[in-house]
C-alpha cells in the first residue's frame, strides 16, 4: 500500500482528497493545526476505508511546523508516496490595508513552506524512482490581483520548473489550479461570497478526481474544469494591463465583503 500525505487535511479539498486516497486504499497522513479534528478525521477514514491514518498536528505558518513536516518526510523507513501541498489561506483586504505579519505568514504557508516540503519529498521519491506531489495553487495565479495570487503564481511556476529538472526520474510535480471551490476558505479569511454565481463554483471531490487524472497523465499544471479552462484562455491574450483593472472589479465583486 502507498502512502499520501495531505497538508490542509481537514477541510476543503484537503478532506476531499483525503477522502479519495483513502477510498482507493491508501494510507495517510494527515496534516493540519487542529489536532482534535484531526484525531476524528484519521477516525473516519480508518473505521470507513481499513486504512492506516496517521495525524501530524503542525502550523505551517511557523519554523516548527514546516520542520515536523519536513522530518516525516524525510523518513525512509516510512515512505510517503504522494505529497498534497494544500494548506493556504487568503487575507481580506486590499495590497496596505493587510498587516505585514499577515502577508509574510501568507508567503510562509503558500512559498516557503511548499518549497521545503516538495523538496523533501522529492528527493527521497527520485532515489526511489517514484512518486507525486500536487501542489495546490489557484486560477489567481494567473490574474495580476495582490500577493495571494502573486503567491500562487510562484507555485506554479516553481512546480513546473522543478517538474522539468525532475523529467526522467519517476518523479511528477503537478500545480493544481482550481476556481472558487465551496470550502471554509472565505469564510476564515472574513470574506463573502453571496455575490458569486452558482456557474462559478466547483465541487471539490470531483474536483481532485479530475486532477489526480492529470497527475496519472503526466500534466504539470491542472485546471480541473472546462469553464476555468476558457476563462484562462481568455486570459493568456489579454492585455496585461486590461487584465489588471478587470481583476481588480472582479476582487471587489467577488472578493472580500
Amino acid at each position: 500500500m502507498t502512502t499520501a500525505l495531505i497538508t490542509g487535511s481537514t477541510a476543503g479539498i484537503g478532506a476531499a482528497f483525503a477522502r479519495h486516497l483513502a477510498s482507493d486504499g491508501h494510507n495517510l497522513v494527515l496534516v493540519a493545526r487542529d489536532k482534535k479534528r484531526l484525531g476524528e478525521q484519521a477516525t473516519e477514514l480508518h473505521d470507513r476505508h481499513g486504512i492506516e491514518a496517521e495525524v501530524l498536528a503542525a502550523d505551517l505558518a511557523t519554523d516548527d511546523g514546516i520542520e515536523s513536516v519536513v522530518g516525516r518526510l524525510s523518513d525512509r523507513k516510512n515512505s510517503v508516496d504522494l505529497l498534497v501541498n494544500n494548506a493556504g489561506f487568503g487575507n481580506k483586504g486590499r495590497y496596505l490595508d493587510v498587516p505585514m505579519t499577515d502577508e509574510l505568514k501568507m508567503l510562509k504557508v503558500h512559498c516557503e513552506a511548499v518549497l521545503r516540503l516538495t523538496s523533501a519529498a522529492t528527493e527521497s521519491m527520485r532515489d526511489r524512482g517514484r512518486g507525486g506531489v500536487v501542489n495546490v495553487a489557484s486560477v489567481a495565479a494567473f490574474l495580476p490581483r495582490g500577493t495571494y495570487g502573486a503567491s500562487k503564481a510562484w507555485v506554479v511556476q516553481f512546480t513546473q520548473g522543478a517538474a522539468r529538472d525532475l523529467a526522467g526520474s519517476g518523479v511528477r510535480l503537478m500545480a493544481l489550479c482550481p476556481g472558487f471551490v465551496r470550502t471554509e476558505f472565505h469564510e476564515r479569511a472574513g470574506m463573502g461570497t453571496d455575490s458569486i454565481p452558482n456557474w462559478m463554483w466547483l465541487d471539490a471531490d470531483k474536483l481532485v478526481t479530475t486532477a489526480l487524472a492529470d497527475l496519472a497523465r503526466g500534466k504539470t499544471v491542472s485546471i480541473p474544469d472546462p469553464r476555468y479552462k476558457a476563462l484562462m484562455g481568455v486570459v493568456k491574450v489579454a492585455p496585461r494591463g486590461l487584465l489588471g483593472g478587470v481583476s481588480s472589479r472582479a476582487g471587489r465583486k467577488y472578493g472580500p465583503q
